[in-house]
């Protein structure tokens, strides 16, 4: 998931990225038990103005799309947020321990 927080509305931060980092983790420890997070800094031009964006990354395995909805339509709510970009891949989780 790739989670924004610049207010839809006036395209401003909602909060500090520090702010935003927390409420990102409580929401997903609340659906997910666990998740893996990084920090990105994206940018775009709309009208010859440029905005920039602190965004979080969120990394969520061994879940459903289903699941994965409900969490970002929660953040999407708390975040006023147009949408959140989810990506998914197939892949097989092994926490290894050795031999």
């Amino acid at each position: 998931m790739y989670i924004g927080t610049n207010d839809k509305d006036t395209n401003q931060p909602v909060c500090t990225p520090e702010a935003a980092r927390e409420l990102v983790e409580n929401v997903l420890v609340s659906h997910f038990g666990g998740y893996t997070i990084q920090e990105a800094n994206g940018g775009w031009e709309d009208d010859g103005k440029h905005y920039r964006e602190y965004s979080v990354v969120a990394i969520i395995s061994d879940t459903n799309l289903d699941a994965v909805h409900k969490a970002a339509d929660e953040l999407r709510g708390k975040l006023n947020q147009e949408s959140i970009l989810i990506q998914t891949n197939k892949t097989k989780t092994e926490f290894y321990k050795g031999k």
